[in-house]
């Protein structure tokens, strides 16, 4: 079986979780053809990242003349093909209010079904319900293969209209949702009909990875917080709370690891509260300081306003580290309160300053109880193996459906 992955920018230092899932179905023995548009605009820190970067066909490189080469050589052997295309793509940039870009999107796509045709795949899979599924419909609309899609959130759920994602989910082979409350997102959109294509695939963890998680660090606490620095992510509303936190525990320390257009308000805001001593910004990691950040760590601390279900936690809990998150999307489903970590209201400053007090004042037996519940959900739940067994039998299921 060869599968394409339609992607957007990759590879990107936040999206290991694609890479980790690429590798697991290569493993049970499954070709997969890399076509991201274009390469990430971050450098990339992290050697399995640069190495598969190498592996990408990226679709922009053809270059215009190419791609515009690519969907008129179809036109006279499937005019009235081409034509619905045309007439999908219009339709698809009059719903976002980018007709241009949707044309754009249909040349993209001519180009992978030719790759695609070259490469004889027999499904498409993107990632994210955004521009790599318009172009992934489109181009089983010029006459290529199949697709199916994963959606991860928040952002898929924050436009479903413009996007047009009931569409493309009625459209696909399958869709994915990465926990039950993407399923239930993806089912307000598409049409009742399609409610069983729907399919719950978790994105996984590398066991071995994390074959022999160290104990707790002894001494003060010391905690976590791993992503971009975007308003979603709440990390300024978690200065704001160690800022509280910091008058009841004073050798209280927060690293926050990543980067973002926030990095300079947030900086500001540290300078503010006089948390210097408090916070250290690393910026972005590889995969193994992300890991050794963890091991130094106590607990992650996951404040966000919006998420899918954060990898990040998963990478967290599979350390033996408990998790203090919000209620927000598929979190619960993991995060449990009182059994792997603490979860509050997202955006509540006085309850995420609470929690941090109450972390902190946790004997360190009991954060080291918490640890391990949470080890042992994780490894349950989200190991990779696993779950691209899932994906490759809905993959094989779908085919086979189609042949």
């Amino acid at each position: 079986m060869k599968i394409a992955y339609v992607l957007n920018t990759y590879p990107q230092p936040s999206q290991s979780f694609i890479r980790r899932e690429i590798h697991a179905l290569e493993r049970r023995g499954i070709e997969v053809v890399r076509l991201p548009m274009r390469p990430g605009t971050q450098e990339l820190t992290d050697p399995g990242d640069r190495a598969e970067a190498e592996r990408c066909h990226y679709v922009l490189r053809f270059g215009a003349a190419r791609l515009l080469w690519a969907f008129l050589a179809y036109v006279p052997r499937a005019p009235q093909r081409c034509w619905r295309a045309v007439r999908l793509a219009l339709r698809l940039g009059h719903i976002s209010g980018a007709r241009g870009r949707a044309l754009i999107y249909l040349l993209e796509a001519a180009m992978v079904r030719r790759i695609c045709d070259r490469q004889q795949c027999a499904h498409l899979h993107a990632h994210f319900g955004t521009n790599a599924t318009t172009v992934s419909m489109l181009a089983h609309a010029l006459g290529g293969p199949g697709y199916s899609f994963t959606t991860h959130g928040p952002e898929e759920f924050d436009a479903p209209h413009s996007l047009a994602l009931g569409q493309k989910v009625d459209r696909a082979r399958f869709a994915v949702a990465i926990s039950s409350f993407g399923r239930s997102q993806l089912s307000r959109w598409a049409s009742f009909g399609a409610w069983s294509r729907i399919k719950v695939v978790h994105c996984g963890i590398e066991p071995d990875r994390f074959a022999a998680p160290k104990p707790l660090p002894e001494g003060p606490v010391r905690l976590i917080c791993i992503g971009r620095f975007v308003e979603q992510k709440g990390q300024m509303l978690l200065v704001q709370a160690l800022a509280r936190a910091v008058r009841q525990v004073p050798d209280l320390h927060l690293a926050l690891v990543g980067d973002g257009e926030m990095r300079g308000a947030l900086e500001a805001e540290i300078a503010r509260l006089d948390l210097s001593a408090h916070v250290t910004l690393t910026g972005w990691l590889t995969e193994a300081e992300v890991r050794a950040q963890l091991e130094a760590a106590h607990a992650l601390v996951m404040p966000s306003f919006a998420e899918g279900l954060p990898m990040v936690i998963m990478e967290a809990m599979a350390s033996a580290r408990p998790v203090l998150a919000t209620y927000v999307a598929g979190t619960p489903e993991l995060v449990q309160p009182g059994e792997t970590g603490w979860l509050v209201p997202a955006g509540d400053v006085d309850a995420l300053a609470q929690a941090l007090v109450d972390l902190a004042n946790t004997p360190h037996s009991g954060l080291d109880r918490l640890g391990r519940a949470a080890r042992e959900r994780v490894l349950q739940r989200h190991d990779i193996d696993h779950e691209a067994g899932k994906l490759a039998a809905h993959f094989a299921e779908a085919i086979k459906a189609d042949a």
